[in-house]
């Protein structure tokens, strides 16, 4: 039902915006791929004909993050929709902070913790960064956030939401063998 509502929402802005900026009313060109990036951006299922636009998305990059999502705002800002009201434009930057940096590789890649010991352990949080809460909630996206499984100091990650529960049953596992193994060294098995 919020995909239905966020599509037909989407699609009514894009078409008020159209005639101001095309004679046939259709958009070309990087206006085109910006207002497509915004719609397929703000959906967790990505049809093929997404393609331009995502890859067009993901291709402007700057040395520092922070112009990188400066450049890929503009891009997005290319489409007369992204900035008609405040609803939109909290779209665009819940986009250009979130998109590519929300998904469970990307958490369980940034949000490592090191250890300052010498084994160099760590662990990866199950704090979900701000601009991924703004993202994934916001009242124009469908995407299905990713779950965290287990607890930090034992091993915990991120997964998609859609495997969490098999994740989950495979972690609860791990830790009953771990902590099996750990009972029978304490108690006799393993000391000398």
């Amino acid at each position: 039902m919020k995909r239905l509502a966020i599509t037909s929402a989407l699609a009514a802005m894009f078409i008020t915006a159209a005639p101001a900026h095309a004679d046939d009313g259709l958009f070309t060109g990087d206006v085109r791929l910006a207002c497509e990036a915004v719609l397929c951006l703000s959906s967790g299922t990505r049809p093929s004909e997404c393609t331009p636009s995502i890859q067009k998305y993901f291709s402007i990059t700057a040395k520092k993050l922070s112009d990188t999502i400066k450049k890929r705002k503009s891009f997005l800002n290319l489409c007369p929709a992204a900035t008609q009201d405040a609803k939109m434009v909290a779209l665009v930057d819940a986009i250009t902070n979130g998109a590519g940096r929300c998904d469970y590789a990307s958490l369980n890649s940034t949000l490592r913790v090191w250890n300052s010991y010498e084994d160099g352990a760590g662990y990866i949080s199950n704090a979900l960064p701000s601009y991924c809460t703004a993202y994934n909630g916001n009242a124009y996206t469908d995407i299905k956030a990713p779950r965290y499984v287990g607890v930090p100091e034992r091993g915990g990650y991120w997964v998609e939401a859609d495997k969490y529960d098999a994740a989950l049953a495979e972690y609860n596992q791990r830790i009953a063998a771990e902590d099996a193994a750990r009972r029978a060294n304490d108690y006799g098995g393993g000391g000398s």
